[in-house]
C-alpha cells in the first residue's frame, strides 16, 4: 500500500513560481519512478514530468524549460518546481506512482493539489 501526499499548491502571478511537494509513505519509495500529472477543467489529466528510481528526468514539451522535477529518497518526497507559471497551467496536480509485483500492478495517486496562475 502506498500513500501519496501532495503538498505546495496556491495562488501565483503569471511569471511566478511554486514548488509542489509529494510525500510518499511506504518501501520501497526510491526503487519507483515517480510521475507529476495535471487535470485542468474540462481536459484529460496529462503526464507533467517523470522522475526514475536513477534521478532521470522526462518532461512534456508544454512544461520543458521551466519546470524541474526532482526527489529526495532519504525524505521519501518528490517535487516539482515551477517557474515561469502561465494562466494554462492552472490545474490540479496529482503525483503519481506504479507498482508492479509478480500478483499485479496498481496505480496510486495523490488527493491532488489545485495551482491557479492568475492576476
Amino acid at each position: 500500500q502506498v500513500q501519496l501526499v501532495e503538498s505546495g499548491g496556491g495562488l501565483v502571478q503569471p511569471g511566478g513560481s511554486l514548488r509542489l511537494s509529494c510525500a510518499a509513505s511506504g518501501s520501497s519509495f526510491s526503487r519507483r519512478a515517480m510521475d507529476w500529472y495535471r487535470q485542468a477543467p474540462g481536459k484529460q489529466r496529462e503526464l507533467v514530468a517523470t522522475v526514475t528510481s536513477g534521478g532521470s528526468s522526462n518532461y512534456a514539451d508544454f512544461v520543458k524549460g521551466r519546470f524541474t522535477i526532482s526527489r529526495d529518497n532519504a525524505k521519501n518526497t518528490v517535487y516539482l518546481q515551477m517557474n515561469s507559471l502561465k494562466p494554462e497551467d492552472a490545474a490540479v496536480y496529482y503525483c503519481h506512482t506504479h507498482v508492479a509485483s509478480p500478483t499485479g500492478s496498481w496505480d496510486y495517486w495523490g488527493q491532488g493539489t489545485q495551482v491557479t496562475v492568475s492576476s
